[in-house]
């Protein structure tokens, strides 16, 4: 859980502009300061952990990724459970959860980059539907609000 404290008095909105002095202000802005610094410390978190965790299924099932990959994928029990287990393969519809976040889009990203100029020198184009990127992008406004608490 990330602490912040209360602090209304750097924001317009939140507060009578008119009665705030300079250092209320330098305060507030140093608390909000902090707290951001704590929310991308989450994600730093989040960010670290999906590469920690990436693609584990090829190392703990090689031997049904083997499998499936020495017929070229026409066998695809492996694939088809791999995109269950990782969050980030976000390019076909049955790898798609429905808490997808922003961490997993740059997983995505990463992965492929990675990927594609590793095993060929190149990135094959990424098209994703802007709606999906729209879920990702209010998923994760709704999992850093799950994750604060605002202490007096």
């Amino acid at each position: 859980m990330i602490e912040i404290k209360k602090s209304p008095t750097a924001d317009t909105r939140t507060c009578d502009w008119n009665k705030v002095d300079k250092k209320t202000l330098e305060n507030s802005s140093i608390s909000h300061i902090k707290d951001v610094q704590k929310g991308m410390e989450f994600f730093k978190k989040m960010l670290h952990d999906a590469g920690q965790s990436h693609d584990f299924d090829k190392l703990s099932e090689i031997d049904w990724f083997l499998k499936d990959f020495q017929t070229g994928f026409k066998e695809t029990g492996w694939w088809d459970n791999h995109r269950k287990v990782n969050r980030h393969h976000i390019l076909q519809e049955d790898g798609v959860r429905d808490d997808v976040n922003l961490v997993d889009v740059l997983e995505l990203i990463v992965d492929c980059v990675m990927a594609g100029m590793a095993r060929a020198g190149d990135v094959y184009p990424l098209e994703i539907k802007p709606e999906l990127l729209m879920k990702a992008f209010e998923n994760t406004v709704k999992l850093i609000k799950q994750n604060v608490k605002v202490v007096e």
